[in-house]
């Protein structure tokens, strides 16, 4: 279950993220209102999931997790540049990441 938890809250810090960069600079108040809870619930969900994972583990994950879902949906979404350099970059950091998860 912790795992779960973990996984939904590396999502959620992409929501905050990308609500962050939509708020701009916190002048319009739906993204605000987003990033605000979104950004809550995914620090609650890995606190939570640092019960049962290690501190090192949980939070590389986490971190990874929001770092390639956020540069995705730039990539996807929002026009950022795409190019295999940057593709490659995202699979080494989920190569990681799984490799954190196998090796737990």
């Amino acid at each position: 279950m912790s795992w779960i938890l973990l996984v939904v809250s590396g999502f959620l810090e992409t929501a905050w993220a990308i609500a962050l960069e939509r708020s701009q600079g916190f002048t319009r108040p739906v993204p605000s209102v987003i990033f605000g809870v979104a950004l809550v619930a995914s620090m609650v969900g890995l606190g939570l999931a640092l019960r049962e994972i290690p501190v090192g583990t949980g939070y590389a994950v986490w971190v990874g997790i929001g770092a390639v879902g956020t540069a995705l949906v730039g990539m996807i979404w929002l026009g950022e540049p795409t190019n295999i350099a940057r593709i490659v970059c995202l699979v080494l950091i989920v190569a990681g990441v799984v490799g954190l998860k196998v090796f737990h």
